[in-house]
């Protein structure tokens, strides 16, 4: 229907088209997604970790112990988001870098409408809050394309952080399209976590006020528990007494937790440690002393977030809307690796082959978890959070896949702490809740034709614990890691990288009868097995699996040399913001240039002219005390050069120049040509420069160098040229060692 429009008022007849209408009934929604978070590290799992609202939630409704996830972050999310398999929808692995192939894209192809862009036509408002990283990082530049972020892909708000990690007290925040400063600082109490559960109260506060009959949807992913792990001191050392025991009585009680509670049957066996896994009893008494503070840091971090989560739900009830809310909680995948076997206070320096000696991490045990470090537990510890399951993050066995699920709806569900243990997979979440609103998933979006669904709702397990998991069989692929689950059935091969597929050993479970993935039944099986292997090959050739890859380190530095190419010169002005990491310009393992043209008062000047990083790793270009200085920042390794005198008044170019030899790096001061300061350093960014981003004029978060950010020139900066030579050669090996550490 039209209006009619006559040539007065009398004869013509108005129209208003109708608002969108929820459908009847239909509950807010909030999606708490964790990051690698394993599978008994909530409370209600088996952890002895406090996560009270958490196991609150799950005691006024469900747990599931047959989620499953795709063993990293950008494909869950992905997943997640579409409710189709990932490699289908462009998120082959990481959204870090994009292959050349369809299924590796590193962004969600525009035929795979998300959750929000399938429920804003039914009256649902949308928000998102905390990590994206969904977007390639060579796309969260000032310059976008901005298609690929939350608000170009479904969402009304988005307030967070677009990387894998961020610092969480001065982390890289984006308000909307834009990079914003945080509000507050450590010094008066900031962290992310808290943070971003205002952002969430906000959001929905404000919805409240203007629109309080309309259903929202918010998507909360807070950074814990990825690294790096930090939370209040406090919290993280009241957790020492409690993990002195080590990880393999850890294990023990969290399995024996989990039988009590029927998380796993009661004939649930224990696998034995992880590769490279020493037993606690066999490592040094100092080992131990670390080790123990870095689990608490996770622990620590975990409980900080849990006590945030509980605001937000205190909101809720003191709204009246949380009985009316639907609320997820789930993890990403199963915990990380990536610590290594004796885990990190700083993981920036070992990332550039600055390594961390036990007695400097013993030496530095009381930063763990602060301003100054970027920990991360050992594999030991990553090995307990996802008891009992074998392997980790990045493996498709069930330690990097199987993740706690917990859904509470006071209104909409009877359950009260009861468990399922039906298979489920990411890919199933948005069709679940699609059947459970009863919209039909969309056929068109913004004038592109969706493909169809690949998930399958498990609406029905909400109600019924009796019925069966779904009929149609899900496959897994990571790096070359591979796996198959069909009819309570699992074929799971771990790919050792760079060594032929053909070579990869094919294992088979019994899932229904084999919880933890002991019995390999793979030899008294064969045809179970060539079944199951021969459908995997089928799915991965439908769902855009192939071509394997395991090449870490080529991948990602093709991304890089292909996304800057031939560019070597970068021009900066003042008033610029925050440049992302992966968008700035690239001095790894190379010469390069920055000049920069200033007029210096006659009082004198300082500040900033340049800095790249955080007090973790990165470089500063800065005036201090008169004097022109560049600090190198590795690990917290510094090397700094210092003009031998002052900036006189005036208008001069001050330039920094880094030479690149097979001894070591040299790096020369020079104001208006006129040498006046070098130094050689034998550290350098061999593979990664910092997670914080690029400023101009100022430090704005975390300060690189020995002075206090964000030491805004008081000068005037005309503008900052990065030139940078043509020798860079970067190691493809080490490069895709730091790159999986950092996701």
């Amino acid at each position: 229907m039209a209006a009619k429009i006559g040539a007065t008022l009398a004869d013509s007849t108005p129209y208003w088209p109708p608002a969108p209408t929820p459908p009847k009934g239909a509950p807010n929604i909030l999606v708490v997604l964790f990051d690698d978070v394993g599978f008994s590290d909530f409370g209600c799992y088996g952890s002895p970790i406090k996560t009270p609202t958490i196991d609150a939630l799950a005691a006024d409704g469900l747990r599931y112990t047959g989620f499953h996830t795709t063993a990293m972050c950008s494909t869950t999310r992905a997943a997640l988001l579409t409710g189709r398999n990932h490699h289908s929808v462009g998120m082959g692995c990481l959204s870090n870098f994009d292959s050349g192939f369809p299924g590796y894209r590193g962004k969600i192809a525009r035929e795979a409408g998300t959750l929000p862009e399938m429920l804003k036509p039914h009256g649902y408002s949308t928000y998102m809050v905390g990590k994206w990283h969904a977007t390639p990082l060579t796309e969260t530049g000032p310059s976008g394309p901005f298609d690929g972020w939350p608000l170009g892909r479904g969402f009304d708000r988005f307030y967070g952080f677009m990387d894998a990690e961020t610092d969480q007290f001065a982390p890289e925040l984006v308000r909307d399209n834009t990079p914003i400063e945080q509000p507050t600082s450590y010094a008066e109490g900031y962290h992310l976590t808290a943070d971003l559960v205002d952002q969430s109260i906000r959001f929905i506060a404000d919805h409240q006020a203007d629109a309080p009959d309309k259903p929202w949807l918010l998507w909360l992913a807070p950074a814990a528990c990825h690294a790096p792990h930090q939370a209040p001191q406090e919290i993280i050392k009241s957790y020492d007494p409690l993990f002195e025991h080590g990880w393999d009585v850890e294990r023990e009680q969290r399995l024996a937790r989990q039988k009590a509670m029927g998380i796993v049957p009661a004939d649930t066996a224990m696998p034995d440690r992880n590769d490279g896994i020493r037993a606690w009893d066999d490592c040094l008494p100092d080992d131990k002393r670390v080790f123990t503070r870095l689990q608490s840091a996770f622990a620590g971090m975990l409980d900080h977030a849990d006590r945030h989560i509980a605001r937000l739900v205190a909101f809720l009830e003191e709204a009246g809307i949380k009985d009316d809310t639907l609320i997820v909680v789930m993890s990403d995948n199963g915990a990380s690796q990536e610590g290594g076997p004796l885990g990190m206070v700083n993981a920036m320096g070992p990332y550039n082959l600055k390594f961390e000696p036990m007695a400097e991490k013993l030496a530095r045990l009381d930063d763990i978890g602060g301003p100054d470090s970027h920990s991360n537990f050992p594999q030991g510890w990553a090995m307990a959070s996802n008891t009992p399951l074998r392997r980790y993050k990045q493996n498709t066995h069930g330690g990097g896949i199987r993740d706690p699920l917990v859904i509470s709806w006071k209104n909409g569900l009877a359950a009260r702490g009861e468990l399922r243990t039906q298979f489920a997979h990411v890919s199933d979440f948005t069709p679940t809740l699609l059947d459970i609103l009863g919209i039909e998933p969309p056929t068109v979006i913004a004038g592109v034709p969706q493909m169809p669904l690949e998930g399958v709702s498990f609406a029905a397990s909400l109600k019924d614990p009796a019925v069966p998991s779904k009929s149609k069989s899900q496959h897994f692929e990571m790096f070359g890691h591979r796996g198959l689950w069909k009819d309570g059935w699992k074929a799971v091969a771990f790919h050792p990288p760079g060594t032929p597929f053909d070579t990869d050993v094919w294992e088979l479970y019994h899932l229904d009868a084999d919880f933890s993935e002991t019995k390999d039944l793979a030899a008294s099986e064969p045809e179970k097995l060539a079944a199951l292997v021969a459908d995997w090959w089928k799915a991965a050739e439908t769902y855009k699996v192939l071509p394997l890859d395991d090449r870490f380190g080529p991948r990602f530095a093709e991304n890089a040399l292909r996304y800057h190419g031939a560019r070597k010169r970068f021009v900066f002005h003042p008033g610029m913001g925050h440049l992302p990491a992966d968008v700035a310009p690239d001095v790894r393992s190379r010469s390069y240039i920055i000049e920069a043209e200033a007029i210096i008062p006659p009082g004198g000047a300082e500040g900033v002219l340049l800095s790249h990083g955080d007090a973790t790793c990165g470089y500063s270009f800065y005036v201090q005390d008169g004097r022109l200085h560049h600090t190198l920042n590795v690990g917290g390794a510094l090397a700094t050069v210092s003009s031998a005198g002052a900036i006189p008044a005036g208008l001069h170019k001050l330039a920094l120049r880094c030479r690149q030899g097979s001894d070591g790096r040299t790096f020369t001061l020079a104001v208006d040509g006129q040498v006046v300061g070098e130094t050689k350093t034998h550290i350098g960014f061999a593979t990664f420069i910092s997670w914080s981003g690029l400023d101009i004029g100022r430090d704005r978060g975390s300060p690189v160098a020995p002075y206090a950010a964000p030491f805004t020139f008081t000068g005037k900066l005309r503008r900052v040229i990065v030139t940078m030579d043509a020798d860079q050669e970067l190691d493809g090996d080490l490069l895709g060692e730091a790159e999986m550490a950092r996701q």
